[in-house]
């Protein structure tokens, strides 16, 4: 299925122009537009939605991470060695 296009007149410093020519010679001028100005309109969708999300987190909320996320990963995987002694050592005297 074809996209839909329209013609946009838009104006360009002549040393972009030629920048864009020599990357993708005259004819690949709208793709390459068209593929930059998309990359850029979801980049600045992206950062909108981190920045709207920036205030969402709570350190109150999560008080498990105050020493720091490593601390809380390294404490996680220690439990988890524990645990899996624990049960190898079940596991041995059956």
């Amino acid at each position: 299925m074809k996209a839909l296009t329209r013609r946009a007149h838009v104006i360009l410093p002549e040393d972009v122009v030629a920048g864009i020519d020599r990357l993708v010679g005259k004819r690949g001028r709208s793709a390459f537009l068209a593929e930059v100005a998309r990359e850029e309109i979801q980049r600045r969708r992206q950062r909108e939605a981190l920045k709207a999300a920036a205030s969402s987190w709570k350190d109150k909320d999560h008080p498990e991470l105050r020493g720091g996320s490593a601390t809380w990963v390294r404490k996680m995987r220690a439990e988890s060695e524990t645990r899996f002694r624990r049960i190898q050592q079940h596991r041995d005297r059956d």
